[in-house]
């Protein structure tokens, strides 16, 4: 399944509206499937407490595929915690189930709170996870009227069995981190690090980790439109995207045709996170830091991989 969106200008100035595929694919599918808020600062990432698996056997880890029942198949970005539960974050349209074009966060039909989501762990097997919160959901639930919110706050959590925390790490594979949350968005030309895990890939490794550069914000820092040298694809929706210091800045949301074609938009992570903090109903959500120091040049990936794209002209 592939989500369409338009946005940004009316009709009439359609050269210049922001056309989103919300990339997600299909369990089983074998082909591609009024001003902004003030800026609410996320936590503090939260002190690595917990025994986490080691980063080569860890069977749950950022960049594992989730598949949310009624909806589609994505990728995970990062893991959380809230009290003593364990999180794994994906896209809020990872659980959505209505028409193509319906991608609008407060109107969008979805799956709610409580949905069980399959965890297709990086051993092979599946684990059981269930949904635990989606910007979605918590949106329409409150009546929210503000549109940059509606159309880019794209963020949901999926609860981790307790009987599975021992099995999970917190660390981006290839380039290890996160380092805390990214507070103060990205700028034109900042480079940005991600891993996809699209089952359009067909498992290549080499494939997922890439490199990319920031272009321009989209609903007043809400969301960023990124380049990378191959773009993320249906089934990365929901990837994590880490900033030149290696902190958590964004979760991959759309694949944008226009105005600035073959891009992504990556929903702001400290925004999406501090709505969830605000009004969520979890308590203190904080991400995780990894258990692996982060590198921008990780071993055995071939660099020509990682080549920065050169892309449009930036800004303006």
């Amino acid at each position: 399944m592939v989500r369409f969106s338009r946005r940004g200008a009316a009709a009439g100035t359609a050269a210049a509206a922001v056309v989103g595929v919300a990339l997600l694919v299909a369990p089983g599918a074998t082909a591609a499937p009024p001003a902004p808020a003030s800026p609410v600062v996320a936590p503090a990432p939260v002190e690595v407490v917990a025994p986490w698996a080691p980063v080569a056997t860890a069977a749950i880890r950022p960049g594992v595929v989730t598949e949310t029942e009624g909806g589609g198949a994505c990728t995970a970005n990062f893991v959380f915690t809230a009290g003593d539960r364990v999180l794994l974050g994906q896209a809020a349209h990872c659980a959505g189930t209505g028409e193509a074009t319906e991608t609008d966060g407060c109107g969008s039909a979805t799956r709610g709170a409580g949905t069980p989501v399959t965890i297709r762990a990086a051993d092979g097997t599946e684990r059981s996870g269930t949904l635990a919160y989606s910007s979605w959901v918590t949106m329409q639930g409150r009546g929210e009227t503000d549109p940059d919110a509606c159309a880019y706050n794209d963020f949901a959590l999926v609860e981790i069995a307790p009987a599975d925390v021992a099995e999970v790490n917190p660390s981006l594979p290839f380039f290890g981190g996160p380092v805390g949350v990214d507070a103060d968005g990205l700028v034109a030309g900042e480079q940005v690090f991600t891993y996809g895990n699209s089952p359009l890939r067909l498992g290549i490794a080499g494939l997922s980790p890439k490199v990319g550069v920031a272009a321009d914000d989209a609903g007043g820092g809400r969301s960023h439109e990124v380049f990378t040298l191959s773009p993320g694809v249906p089934g990365d929706s929901g990837s994590g995207f880490l900033d030149a210091g290696g902190a958590a800045v964004g979760v991959l949301s759309t694949l944008n045709l226009a105005p600035l074609p073959v891009s992504n938009g990556v929903t702001d992570l400290a925004r999406a996170l501090g709505y969830a903090n605000a009004h969520g109903g979890l308590g203190d959500v904080s991400l995780v830091d990894g258990t692996e120091p982060f590198t921008p040049e990780p071993p055995g990936v071939d660099p020509a991989l990682l080549a920065t794209p050169a892309g449009p002209p930036l800004g303006g």
